[in-house]
């Protein structure tokens, strides 16, 4: 049975939609990754590391296109399926402006995922918790009066995070309102001390007096939260927390001072990571070379750049424990095995024609022509590249009994279908294919 075969068709299902559409799947990633088995040890490793209560730290270098999204993606199932929580954040200067890190602290939350829940996963985390707690407690002594059974899982619910309430006691504080209102009944009551838990603004006075908390969460109550989301994780299952701040290239083009904030900031992190304050946290940041070695982006702080330093040189040789990776994108080589990856997963719940009719020649001359329709820039080819491969030829393949793809194939490249790196290297107007 080959990997495809062995997971559901609703996983594979989901994974040719979103190459259908043109964006990067949620999961099933693993089912066609090219070219990352040179960081796989590494990772592995770095992943086992975090699970066991250390934390890690690394930046990932690439042009756009190279896929970076998708790498990221890649290693957040991995950290899933060693049962940690994930959570992607799209740094933006509107949206998520990484300065004002209790914005941060909101999304991650937001999009915080486990294997069995999707985001936001907070409230089955937290329920987890209690639930463990509670079983802890029975496991330790027989109590039948569910009063003091309460009362017993409170006590250790203060034990476990004594750590975190000496910095930030409003944390611990909210989560025992929250159990309160939970055993109570009142839902509404605990639904908004849950958004607070979360970082949610507005939420009202009266329900923080409930816990005796005041004020919403600012930048430095962020660090504390994220210590106690990182506790109660742990304690309910979850080794450790994977997450990724994307696209933090963005930097680059937001005012000067809110992009030194914004570089202090990830400073910060770095060094609070280092300190060992965030046991069980793996994050990971995404960006441009430009970014990275260009005067509008990190070069800007000196600390950081020196935290950040890394003298790539042979890519055959690049060190992927090094705290700053690369990618190198696309050939046409690892272009042709990406779409047999794809062909071959589409296969599994299709008919014999797609085998027959779509062999390797054809997926490499497609890919030469989609390159080719892209100005030669191989590097940002395999979003449109599985676009047309999927939509244009194996969907018609699959439904169509007189469909060549040889003959009847009529792709194209139209300039609504792209984004603005591949519009760029477009030289004029739409343009035919030639296979």
């Amino acid at each position: 049975m080959t990997r495809a075969e062995s997971v559901s068709p609703v996983r594979r299902r989901a994974v040719i939609d979103a190459l259908r559409r043109g964006t990067v799947p949620e999961s099933g990633l693993d089912l066609f990754a090219v070219g990352l088995e040179r960081f796989e040890d590494a990772l592995d490793a770095e992943l086992a590391t975090v699970a066991t209560g250390h934390a890690q730290f690394k930046a990932l270098r690439g042009e756009y296109g190279s896929g970076k999204t998708f790498f990221a993606r890649w290693l957040a199932e991995k950290a899933k399926r060693r049962d940690m929580a994930t959570a992607e954040i799209q740094i933006s200067e509107t949206e998520t402006p990484l300065h004002k890190l209790e914005t941060v602290y909101r999304r991650l939350v937001e999009h915080l995922a486990t294997a069995a829940h999707q985001p936001s996963a907070l409230r089955d985390v937290i329920e987890g918790w209690f639930y463990i707690l509670e079983e802890d407690v029975l496991e330790a002594r027989s109590i039948d009066d569910p009063e003091e059974l309460a009362r017993a899982v409170d006590a250790l619910a203060e034990q476990r995070l004594a750590g975190v309430a000496r910095s930030t006691p409003a944390f611990s504080a909210a989560l025992r309102a929250y159990r309160s209102a939970r055993l109570a009944g009142d839902d509404a009551l605990a639904e908004g001390l849950l958004a607070w838990i979360g970082g949610q603004p507005n939420v009202s006075a009266a329900v923080k007096r409930v816990a005796g908390v005041k004020g919403d969460l600012d930048h430095f109550g962020a660090f504390g939260f994220l210590q106690g989301l990182l506790t109660v994780l742990r304690d309910s299952g979850h080794p450790g927390l994977f997450v990724v701040f994307d696209e933090i290239e963005t930097l680059q083009r937001v005012r000067s001072d809110v992009r030194e904030k914004s570089l202090n900031a990830l400073r910060q992190l770095m060094d609070e990571i280092d300190k060992g304050r965030f046991p069980g946290l793996y994050l990971l940041i995404t960006g441009t070379p430009a970014f990275f070695d260009g005067t509008q982006g990190v070069q800007r702080a000196p600390a950081l750049a020196q935290r950040l330093a890394v003298n790539f040189a042979d890519p055959r040789f690049d060190n992927p424990r090094e705290v700053q990776i690369r990618l190198h994108g696309f050939d046409l080589d690892k272009l042709q095995l990406l779409g047999m990856a794809v062909r071959d997963l589409y296969a599994v719940d299709a008919s014999e024609r797609v085998r027959r009719d779509i062999d390797d020649e054809f997926i490499a001359d497609l890919a030469r022509a989609v390159t080719g329709g892209l100005g030669g820039q191989v590097g940002i080819a395999p979003r449109l590249f599985l676009r047309k491969l999927v939509g244009g030829v194996l969907d018609r393949v699959d439904q169509f009994d007189d469909f060549d793809p040889r003959l009847d194939s009529q792709l194209s490249i139209r300039s609504g279908e792209l984004n603005e790196v591949e519009r760029n290297a477009v030289s004029a107007g739409d343009v035919d294919l030639k296979l």
